[in-house]
């Protein structure tokens, strides 16, 4: 899987069954994130005989949530004990990846690729689940990864030092240059985007305001950086993935998560 091994922050590793206790985190939080009302004044002076004026609702820039194909379509008997699944507040921006995996594969063929993704993961780097929160294959499907529920800010272990407040997207594919990136799966990534950064109200093509939490990232422990809602993986972390040819595409991505989300 290449760079992958570069992707979390110092490795999870599963914990005896006394310790997992500790790692669970109140999801009241992040519940209350997902739905952002502004509220404006009503103005209660009126002269006599006048009628109060409504305030105007706010405008809301969300998008609809796309069609997510859940973890048990593909981990089947393969998945291992691991501690309750950790979360943030919210996700204010998201990390596109390649899986450096072959591209040549039937789609009907996925979930068998995602569960291999788990299984070295999980095995060989001894992390506590697969690191990627979403993964999409090349006709658009887009499947659960990492466990903790698709609409929660569950915290992923994909961008070194930049898990918190973020999600990981993961095509599955090597798009190094030259590569076509499949419509579908572009497509996809917008949706999903702005699906998932539309729950706080992010603009996919603005900035998002993150703090690295590893030096072993572009940035020193402890900085806190403006890098885009919708970014690469080499945006945090010093590697080539996405691949130059995915990366090429993410301003166009941008703009397509953006008008799902109804702005202009």
């Amino acid at each position: 899987m290449g760079s992958k091994g570069s992707m979390g922050n110092p490795r999870v590793r599963r914990v005896p069954g006394a310790a997992r206790v500790v790692l669970a985190c109140l999801p009241g939080i992040a519940a209350a994130a997902g739905l952002v009302l502004c509220a404006t004044g009503v103005d209660r002076t009126t002269s006599r005989g006048a009628h109060p004026v409504a305030a105007r609702p706010a405008v809301t820039h969300s998008a609809a949530k796309p069609r997510i194909v859940p973890r048990t379509a593909w981990i089947a008997d393969a998945e291992r004990e691991q501690p309750p699944p950790r979360y943030d507040d919210r996700v204010v921006a998201v990390f596109v990846h390649h899986t450096d995996s072959p591209n040549g594969y039937d789609c009907a063929d996925a979930p068998r690729i995602i569960r291999y993704l788990y299984a070295g993961q999980t095995g060989s780097r001894d992390w506590d689940d697969i690191g990627y929160n979403f993964v999409v294959d090349r006709c658009g499907t887009v499947y659960e990864g990492r466990a903790g529920g698709v609409d929660r800010p569950v915290t992923g272990a994909h961008t070194q030092g930049f898990n918190h407040r973020t999600a990981g997207i993961a095509a599955l594919g090597t798009f190094t240059a030259g590569v076509p990136v499949p419509q579908a799966m572009a497509d996809a990534i917008a949706a999903l985007a702005a699906w998932k950064l539309g729950l706080s109200g992010t603009d996919p093509r603005a900035g998002a305001r993150l703090v690295s939490s590893n030096d072993l990232s572009r940035y020193a422990s402890g900085s806190a950086v403006t890098l885009p809602a919708l970014a690469g993986h080499n945006a945090g972390y010093m590697t080539s993935c996405p691949g130059a040819a995915l990366t090429a595409r993410l301003p166009a991505i941008r703009q397509t998560a953006a008008r799902l989300q109804g702005r202009r």
